[in-house]
């Protein structure tokens, strides 16, 4: 990339570097690319673009008005496209080339296309056709009349060629005259006529009149329409010799394209003396290029088509040189010339001939074809099978390349049984050794006598492997199945003794030991409910224990003094004061009434709902220290205790009262808070009677 000061140097002198540039570098066309920030500027050599340098957006206009100005265009008109020339010395070279200007939604794009006809006016000798093709060519020349057609690809040779035929055909004995769109370059002694299509001034009005000119040789531009075509073929029946070029791939498309334009098969099978298809391949740096071996495709390629088996070619170096790009440098014509015999023309005459017949007849032994050009152009080592392969179409490659594929495919696959087998004879040999192995160490016990203190620590550590292994294999699942069906019990004592094994029934309620039932059928105590769970003791009730435990102090009679003390008490008072010692223990726990409710039992009789209701948790549960006062035998003051003696039960039942009304007052507090939450409802309903009224749900504890 070439960076220009546009503050110092002029615009002009700009313009002329890069057509100069462009020309040392034998560049072919010069792109001017508009683009969002600016114009990139890139040069076609030998068939590929490759950017030359960039211009600012600000400098983009006073460019293209420059270039408008040399091809003599009309610089005010930037919405059609338009076309120009340019002719002048740049560098001391003088230079022939073709503008055409073209407006985009970024700006005007301008194409130049350098016309160097230095190739051309060397003669057919340089335009690279083996010998068989040259004498052809020569031959078709020579004859008087008829139509000679050069079809090919846009950029592919076709003027140089033309050109180049005049150039052996322009003499003082012969009338030559070119009807052109647009002349591309102008030769001494010849008549050039320009094609003005705005004015009708068509290829076919032109050959109208040069028809009345008395012309040896006329050469056709392009034949684009039938209407062209159909005069074309009709001046080389009069008498004349007809060069034209047509945009075909090869030859036999060519005379199927003639028939298409409704040329009569008579006409054309009389007329038509020879066609001329070719292509453009780099040529190999001969500097730089690289001697290699053939691959098998190329080896069944060379042998198909050319009949010979070739073991080592040409090919471009990827790295260059200096006098090249990439191992490239120049471009050579790959040609394929038709000349048609007797046969040919019978054949063209009948109707009926199929598209397999027609080609069997064109592509006989006498054609040297395009292909078979250019593998022999790749033995001299002028182009690369690369390049062969990027110009022109094989039509057997696919077979080729599926059979070259299949036997990559066996060779991996043996080279993978190869592998394969070692492997496993290593594997073998690994496990004959371990075999080996093992042996000598179950034959080291036999040989050994039996107070070798090592035996036993192998026996310790081939059951630890054993108990780990069998840990691993221990299903998880069965674990979280286990823990999921045991039930949830609380305790609800604290015993420093041994605690009591509790089992549970289809109504989760805990049943004691066996000694611990005896003992409360005996003295008729209250039955065990069930587990609770620890909640904060309630402060009412708390308050309420306190002040009874108080009253039982006060009411509780004194005791009275015996003569015979006794210091030991009887075992029957322990065993039926045990279990209220073991109640005294209990926690300070309380649950909501609805828990305990839905434990108990549906259906009960009348009096053991009573008992129950007075036996619920929320009244059992008394301070430590009236269960102490309560429990234990009064002392006499000589020691003795009488265990006859018992205490009052009024405290308890005022209890029972006094809790029974605090349940009345949270019953009532309940059924206003109710009451106001429905007054708030109604006047909410009240206030939007638009709404749908919501039911309301009364929710009662069950």
């Amino acid at each position: 990339m070439i960076k220009f000061d546009f503050t110092k140097t002029p615009i002009t002198q700009i313009a002329d570097y890069i057509i100069i540039s462009a020309a040392k570098s034998n560049a072919s066309d010069i792109h001017f690319d508009p683009r969002e920030d600016g114009m990139m500027i890139r040069f076609r050599v030998d068939g590929d673009l490759q950017n030359f340098t960039y211009i600012p957006k600000t400098y983009e206009r006073n460019l293209t008005t420059r270039l408008k100005l040399l091809a003599n265009m009309n610089i005010t008109e930037s919405r059609l496209p338009q076309d120009g020339a340019i002719k002048g010395n740049f560098g001391g070279t003088y230079l022939d080339m073709r503008v055409s200007c073209l407006p985009l939604n970024e700006g005007e794009k301008i194409v130049i296309r350098i016309l160097d006809y230095s190739r051309s006016l060397q003669g057919l000798d340089f335009l690279g056709f083996n010998e068989s093709n040259l004498a052809r060519l020569k031959r078709m020349i020579q004859v008087p009349n008829g139509i000679i057609l050069i079809t090919g690809a846009t950029g592919s040779g076709k003027s140089t060629t033309v050109y180049s035929i005049l150039q052996a055909l322009n003499k003082e004995e012969t009338n030559i005259i070119t009807v052109e769109d647009p002349i591309e370059m102008n030769i001494e002694g010849m008549n050039q006529v320009q094609v003005n299509a705005e004015i009708g001034m068509t290829f076919a009005a032109a050959l109208r009149s040069i028809l009345r000119q008395d012309p040896n040789v006329i050469l056709i531009g392009e034949i684009r329409d039938s209407e062209t075509a159909q005069i074309a073929v009709r001046a080389a029946i009069t008498g004349h010799l007809v060069l034209s070029t047509i945009h075909t791939n090869n030859t036999l498309s060519t005379v199927e394209r003639l028939l298409d334009m409704n040329v009569e098969r008579y006409l054309l099978s009389t007329a038509l003396t020879g066609i001329i298809s070719q292509r453009l391949a780099k040529k190999i740096c001969t500097k730089c290029r690289v001697e290699r071996n053939t691959s098998k495709f190329e080896k069944k390629v060379f042998k198909k088509y050319l009949k010979k088996d070739i073991e080592k070619i040409w090919d471009a170096n990827p790295d260059g040189c200096d006098a090249c790009r990439k191992g490239y440098k120049g471009r050579v014509a790959i040609q394929e010339v038709l000349e048609l015999d007797d046969e040919m023309r019978n054949a063209l005459n009948n109707e009926n001939l199929s598209k397999d017949d027609l080609t069997k007849l064109v592509y006989n032994d006498k054609v040297i074809t395009m292909l078979q050009d250019a593998l022999g152009k790749v033995v001299d080592g002028t182009t690369s099978f690369e390049e062969v392969l990027r110009v022109i179409e094989i039509e057997d490659a696919e077979d080729f390349f599926e059979n070259d594929v299949a036997e990559k495919l066996k060779q991996k696959e043996q080279e993978k049984d190869e592998k394969i087998k070692e492997e496993l004879e290593k594997q073998e040999e690994k496990q004959k050794q371990q075999e080996q192995q093992q042996t000598a160490k179950q034959a080291e016990p036999q040989t050994r006598p039996q107070s070798q203190p090592q035996q036993p620590k192998q026996e310790v550590t081939s059951p630890a492997t054993k108990t780990t292994l069998e840990e691993v294999n221990i299903n998880p699942v069965e674990k979280n199945t286990t823990t999921q069906a045991t039930p949830r019990v609380i305790p609800t004592t604290i015993d420093k003794g041994t605690p009591t094994q509790l089992k549970t029934t289809t109504a989760s309620k805990p049943i004691n030991t066996l000694e611990k039932i005896q003992s409360l059928d005996e003295k008729k105590e209250e039955p065990v409910h069930a587990p609770k769970i620890p909640i904060k003791p309630n402060p009412i009730s708390t308050t309420i224990n306190n002040i009874a435990a108080q009253k039982v102090q006060q009411e509780q009679p004194e005791p009275q003094p015996k003569p015979e003390p006794k210091p030991q008490p009887e075992v029957e008072p322990q065993t039926q004061n045990q279990p209220e010692q073991q109640q005294s223990k209990v926690e300070e726990t309380t649950l909501p009434q609805e828990q305990v409710t839905s434990q108990q039992p549906e259906q009960l009789k009348p009096e053991a709902q009573e008992k129950e209701a007075q036996k619920q948790p929320d009244q059992q549960i008394i301070s430590p220290t009236i269960n102490e006062k309560i429990t234990n035998p009064i002392e006499l003051p000589s020691g003795q205790i009488n265990n006859n003696i018992k205490p009052e039960l009024q405290p308890a039942d005022q209890l029972q009262q006094i809790q029974a009304q605090i349940k009345i007052q949270q019953e009532q507090m309940k059924q206003q808070q109710e009451q106001m939450r429905q007054q708030q409802q109604e006047e909410e309903q009240k206030e939007q009677p638009s709404q749908p009224p919501i039911p309301l749900v009364k929710i009662t504890p069950s």
